[in-house]
């Protein structure tokens, strides 16, 4: 029984590359004296060709090949600009060939790249009505910022610890201007999608899992932009706790069961009170948010991405300062100094110390409860930098009542 070559196998995969895109670009190639200049043919050929080079081991054949590829894409172009103006299907041409030559190193990334391209090719219509009807030029441009942001400026940003107590790292700084962008956007979207007062309040609690903090300065920027909007981001930035609570839930139940079910009346308390306060805000809109919710404003606001980041550094220095004069007195002081920074990682460590035999789950509530306090200082923190006094007063009360509520959940747990 024979067995196929796996090179004769990704060679049929180029070929099917090839089709597949050409048959795309055939679908727009016309017909008669105004056809386009490249069909599923010349698409399967340039693929096929690209593939050889790889199985032939012949880089010099494939820059060749490549420059054969843009040459004939620039006379294709120069003889048929007037009518078609457009590049696709020349700049398609040339992904095909190399998409060919990738196959040969890795045959399922360049088939999963080419259903990519072929579906770029094939939604031109929708892509440019988006660009053109759905969005505005001042989300256009903020597009733009966003992209700039996470694809040039992030992976430029150098990753390591700069400044005092080696609290500033410029790579996790940036980190956080470009999360709180996206949690701004997201907001915005779903603002757009669903209205405020749910938008807002979904936003919330899916922006809490992946930083709580980061979503109430979202949600502050929110208001500061469109102030008929306050109650609903209100209860979406009081909504992120919530998340917050449920992943403490999760990451307790996968690090030590024992510690996660000496903390479920704490935990469930908190998270009732967080949404008790939230729906306050949701069932009751303030009066100018219906009139003036087609307007939601822009995606988001980088000076307050900037303040975000720059107050969450700040605390990290006061928590460094504390920790090189202090060190890890005690369990408790170690947690509240830890929990300024990140509550999770609190609990993980001291649940990990019961799941080694080191604690007892009782005595692990206190110290976990109190880092999920001091997380809850950051957060105040960071509602009064970014929002101010007048928003900042507005979460507040919930973010104490969720600390309280997990308290004394603490207290009837113990009795």
């Amino acid at each position: 029984m024979s067995v196929v070559e796996p090179s004769t196998i990704r060679l049929v995969v180029a070929i099917g590359i090839g089709l597949l895109i050409g048959a795309e670009r055939e679908r727009r190639k016309g017909s008669g004296s105004q056809r386009g200049p490249a069909g599923v043919r010349t698409f399967a050929l340039a693929c096929f060709a690209g593939a050889l080079t790889g199985y032939l081991q012949l880089e010099a054949l494939l820059i060749v090949i490549a420059a054969g590829a843009v040459l004939f894409s620039a006379v294709a172009y120069r003889s048929g600009a007037r009518k078609d103006p457009g590049l696709t299907s020349e700049f398609a041409l040339i992904v095909t060939v190399l998409l060919g030559a990738l196959t040969m190193q890795d045959p399922l990334l360049a088939a999963g790249l080419s259903v990519v391209t072929t579906i770029i090719l094939a939604t031109r219509e929708p892509l440019h009505r988006a660009v053109k009807n759905l969005l505005s030029p001042q989300e256009a441009q903020d597009a733009l910022v966003f992209l700039a942001a996470t694809l040039v400026i992030l992976p430029l940003t150098p990753d390591r610890a700069l400044g005092p107590f080696g609290a500033f790292n410029p790579r996790r700084i940036w980190e956080l201007v470009v999360l709180v962008m996206t949690m701004s956007a997201a907001s915005y979207i779903a603002l757009r999608a669903l209205g405020s007062r749910v938008g807002l309040a979904l936003a919330g609690i899916v922006g809490g899992f992946i930083s709580a903090s980061a979503t109430i300065g979202s949600m502050i920027s929110r208001a500061k932009r469109s102030p008929e909007l306050e109650r609903a981001a209100t209860s979406g930035a009081v909504l992120a706790t919530v998340a917050t609570v449920a992943q403490l839930f999760l990451v307790l139940l996968v690090t030590d069961s024992s510690t996660c079910r000496a903390l479920t009346l704490p935990l469930v308390l908190a998270g009732i009170a967080a949404i008790a306060y939230a729906l306050f805000f949701v069932v009751r809109p303030s009066k100018t948010q219906a009139t003036n919710e087609a307007v939601p404003g822009r995606a988001f606001d980088l000076r307050l991405a900037f303040l975000f980041a720059g107050t969450i550094s700040v605390v990290l220095l006061f928590w460094g300062l504390l920790n090189q004069r202090y060190g890890g007195r005690g369990l408790l002081f170690g947690a509240a100094l830890s929990g300024f920074a990140d509550t999770h990682a609190t609990a993980i460590s001291i649940a990990s110390l019961v799941s080694a035999g080191r604690l007892a789950p009782e005595a692990a509530v206190k110290p976990i409860l109190v880092g999920f306090a001091t997380n809850t200082i950051t957060k105040a923190v960071v509602a009064f930098t970014v929002g101010g006094s007048r928003f900042a007063l507005r979460i507040l009360p919930g973010l104490i009542a969720v600390v309280l509520a997990a308290f004394v959940g603490m207290w009837f747990g113990a009795k």
